[in-house]
């Protein structure tokens, strides 16, 4: 189970930073990710990290402003959020592969096995 908070409204330039809590499954095992999902549109990948966090990757949109993390011995998941503006507008969704220790199964939401509820991040102008 994922249970994602952290979201709000902020400004343009803002920071804001995501948190998302595991339990049940031994989340340490399987690679994490944010998705987003803003009005009217598909849900699309934010970004992902490894099982042990030394690997991750971000859509083009985001680089150098977004940044992912886990504890895996606090069960956590994070995303910190910087110089965000309205495009980054979304429900956030924390997720969670269904096959361990395969990274590449993270940015393919096809391949999430568990979702959270989502958080809703809206940015005004």
């Amino acid at each position: 189970q994922l249970q994602a908070s952290g979201g709000g409204l902020v400004q343009t330039g803002d920071s804001l930073s995501l948190s998302c809590a595991t339990s049940g499954r031994t989340f340490s095992n399987y690679c994490m990710a944010w998705f987003r999902q803003a009005p009217g549109r598909d849900r699309e990948f934010v970004a992902a990290i490894s099982w042990r966090g030394n690997r991750k990757d971000y859509r083009e949109a985001v680089k150098g402003r977004f940044a992912i993390s886990r504890d895996n011995a606090k069960n956590t998941l994070y995303l910190l959020m910087n110089s965000l503006n309205p495009e980054d507008t979304a429900v956030y969704y924390c997720a969670a592969a269904g096959r361990p220790y395969v990274y590449s199964d993270c940015s393919k939401s096809s391949f999430i096995d568990v979702w959270g509820q989502g958080t809703l991040v809206t940015v005004s102008s």
